[in-house]
């Protein structure tokens, strides 16, 4: 039993190290190009090394970080060449997920995402800053994601909006109205719930073509 409960423990464990160290990545708190130290990691999460490892090789697979034989192991850089191939995959597959999601959205998702939507209303008040308008824009996509029940689609819409995110944080400075580009989301989160498929899928292909021209402006 003793060796049950311990797995459980550190499938937990990786899963949280996992979480914390993809958003710090994400948002780039941990900077493109700096060397990933395990070690560190760990102590700053409060886990063993095992766990980190683990979460590691999850977020290796999802382009996140870069492991280069006696070099060590980096967060990628954020290249701006990526956002083209990453706007055909989101052009695509967000306005399906918006769509399954007003279909397939249980009560409690769509309760979720009401919460979200009273949040979005206060987006551009005074004193949100941007790191938080990027965690609220997070909150959002993950949402719509996990209402789809398609958990292949959501994996893949979860890794493609991490990297898109991390070529937004790296312009933020240069992006004009970047509360009004996170309440676009409101009209998008009415439509699911109100189990408008059509309107939804249309929304979120304008959101991601929206965000793709606002990108190349501030380039």
């Amino acid at each position: 039993m003793q060796q049950v409960a311990t797995g459980i423990e550190e499938l937990s464990l990786a899963e949280r190290a996992y979480r914390a160290i993809r958003d710090r990545l994400v948002m780039l708190e941990i900077r493109p190009g700096a060397p990933i130290n395990e070690e560190q990691l760990g102590q700053s999460l409060g886990v063993g090394r095992t766990p980190v490892r683990e979460a590691l090789k999850r977020l290796q697979y999802e382009r996140l970080i870069t492991t280069y034989p006696r070099r060590g192991t980096f967060a990628t850089e954020v290249n701006i060449t990526d956002l083209v191939h990453i706007s055909e995959v989101r052009q695509e597959l967000e306005p399906l997920a918006a769509a399954q999601a007003a279909r397939r959205a249980t009560a409690a998702d769509r309760a979720g995402l009401t919460e979200l939507r009273r949040e979005l209303e206060s987006a551009g008040a005074p004193g949100r800053d941007s790191t938080q308008l990027m965690h609220l824009d997070l909150q959002v996509h993950r949402a719509i994601y996990t209402a789809t029940h398609n958990p292949y689609l959501e994996d893949t819409l979860v890794r493609h909006d991490n990297l898109a995110t991390r070529i937004w944080c790296l312009f933020v400075d240069r992006l004009s109205d970047m509360a009004g580009h996170v309440e676009e989301h409101g009209p998008l989160i009415d439509a699911i719930v109100s189990g408008d498929a059509d309107r939804a899928a249309r929304l979120a292909r304008s959101h991601v073509e929206g965000f793709e021209q606002a990108i190349r402006q501030a380039m």
